[in-house]
């Protein structure tokens, strides 16, 4: 009986081994073995959706950098693109303290704006005014020439009259990474509204290509060839009188840099900006100086300026390039007393010196400025200053009221004793430290060296008009004072000084040669010459220290 059994046992082995070796006998070849990469499986990912593709390709275009689109490629799932994305506009958003991201909306209202206003059988958002408009923002100012014509190029243009095709021009006093004091062209040459970014001043000259027309003043004198101004080496443009900006690698450059996404900068900043001031936000924190002025712009607008200044001795130098280099990032942010963000801004200031300057530069100081137009009323500044080469880190927080002038009263600006006053030139557009036509550095510390000149500027608003001379007028005195003794006193006839309507610009340097080292006091009298009824005298202060 056992032998039977395992007869049984050993003949079902048997067939279920015949079973198996037909089922294997009976399967297709593996394609993967067969040697022909064709036969070979191949790996899709799938395919973005439509949603997600429209905001990477059509809404983010000009602002997602390089390394943020490769992420956002790399992502797998939806639930990461969202994630993602929420935190693409988290990082730009200038107040993460309020429920709206006051970027994005402003972003694609730009958008908006673009397609409204740019659209020239091409959708606004993707010619050349339109991409400048969404990644930069609204030109500080527009020159319009929609329908060209009759033009009288300027001096650095080479001079001489032609005609233009439709042409506009957008000034920018200061683009991040981009550069200062910038003038883009955009030029029509087809008069269907599609303007075109220009690489030179030349390519709006409707009579470029017309022999003998439309010369410059070099070409009229034959000092120059129009065939060298055509085929762009520039000889027709009066390169001696030439801009940098003008010039055809700067021009290139600035192309080059409109290009790229605008930088997400300090953003780690920003999350410093609402600590409390004074904070011991490292070892050893960055110590810095903080002032606002006001200067009256319109009748609701204030321009209101922010000056840091930091003492160079708090800076680390490290070697760049063969110069000691010392770099500070600077980040504000201005807040409304609603809570509402007024403003903000972020910039680097840097500093330089060979080995044998570098005692001399560690004794000077680095200021940085920032002029933003404010309505009159009470406000919040947060400034937070980092050493890039230590990390040190300082913060100040500083309320502050915007005053509201009067236009029937006489009234002031801030008074600003400077560390530099002068002049402005063609250099200084788009530069800091500029009001009006003039450069105006103030002195924080108010330390002067014996000899060194120390700066007052000052404007004067709402002064009556002399019947006379049909120019305001006003009577100045100037009382200097040390320890409480007057040392000087004089008056200035500002009769028919005025540099814009009713506004009077005061800036005056005042010599120290001959002053001994110590505290002093200037002080500024203010007096309408014309107004008798309800006479007033404006006074305005400063106080500076001589030191040897």
């Amino acid at each position: 009986m056992l032998r039977v059994r395992n007869f049984q046992i050993t003949l079902l082995a048997a067939f279920m081994l015949c079973l198996t070796a037909g089922v294997l006998l009976a399967q297709p070849p593996d394609k993967t073995k067969s040697g022909d990469p064709n036969d070979n499986p191949r790996n899709v990912k799938p395919e973005l959706k439509q949603a997600y593709k429209k905001w990477l390709e059509n809404d983010v275009a000009y602002i997602i950098t390089n390394e943020e689109r490769k992420a956002f490629k790399a992502l797998a799932t939806d639930e990461e693109r969202e994630n993602f994305i929420e935190s693409f506009w988290r990082r730009r958003d200038p107040d993460p303290d309020t429920e709206e991201n006051e970027y994005r909306e402003e972003y694609y209202e730009r958008i908006a704006y673009a397609n409204e206003k740019f659209t020239s059988g091409i959708p606004g958002w993707k010619t050349d005014r339109g991409r400048v408009y969404i990644a930069w923002g609204k030109p500080d100012s527009v020159e319009s020439r929609p329908a060209g014509g009759a033009y009288d190029r300027p001096s650095y243009e080479g001079g001489g009259s032609t005609t233009t095709y439709p042409f506009e021009t957008w000034f920018y006093r200061h683009l991040e990474g981009v550069g200062d004091g910038l003038e883009i062209e955009f030029v029509d040459p087809s008069g269907t509204g599609e303007y075109r970014m220009a690489q030179n001043a030349s390519e709006k000259d409707a009579l470029r290509m017309v022999p003998g027309a439309g010369l410059t003043a070099s070409e009229q004198l034959g000092l120059t060839n129009k065939a060298d101004r055509v085929n762009g080496t520039g000889g027709g443009m009066a390169t001696n009188y030439m801009r940098e900006q003008d010039s055809p690698f700067r021009r290139l450059e600035i192309m080059s840099g409109l290009q790229r996404p605008p930088a997400v900068k300090f953003s780690d900043l920003q999350g410093i900006a609402g600590g409390d001031s004074g904070s011991v936000l490292d070892k050893d924190p960055l110590l810095f100086d903080v002032r606002v002025d006001y200067f009256r712009q319109s009748d609701d607008r204030v321009i209101t300026t922010f000056t840091i200044q930091t003492n160079n001795k708090e800076l680390s130098f490290e070697d760049a390039g063969g110069l000691l280099t010392a770099k500070m990032n600077v980040f504000g942010r201005i807040t409304a007393v609603s809570g509402k963000r007024s403003g903000i801004f972020e910039d680097s200031v840097t500093a330089n010196a060979t080995a044998s300057e570098l005692s001399e530069m560690r004794d000077r100081k680095s200021v940085y400025q920032k002029a933003i137009a404010l309505t009159p009323g009470t406000y919040k500044v947060d400034v937070v200053v980092r050493d890039v080469k230590t990390g040190n880190k300082g913060i100040v927080n500083m309320g502050f009221v915007v005053p509201r002038y009067d236009d029937k009263k006489l009234s002031t600006s801030t008074m600003v004793l400077t560390s530099k006053l002068r002049t402005t030139t063609d250099r200084d557009i788009g530069q800091m430290f500029v009001i009006g036509n003039t450069k105006v550095i103030p002195n924080l510390s108010g330390l002067y060296k014996q000899g060194q000149e120390v700066g007052i500027y000052l404007q004067v608003y709402n002064s009556e008009i002399d019947q006379t001379t049909l120019r305001p007028a006003v009577d100045v005195q100037y009382i200097l004072t040390k320890d409480g003794k007057e040392l000087l006193r004089q008056t200035e006839d500002w009769g028919g000084m005025s540099d814009s309507g009713q506004r009077l610009t005061l800036a005056r340097l005042l010599p120290t040669a001959g002053m001994t080292p110590g505290d002093y006091e200037i002080k500024v009298l203010i007096k309408d010459r014309v107004r008798t009824e309800g006479q007033q005298v404006i006074e305005n202060k400063g106080k500076f220290t001589i030191t040897p």
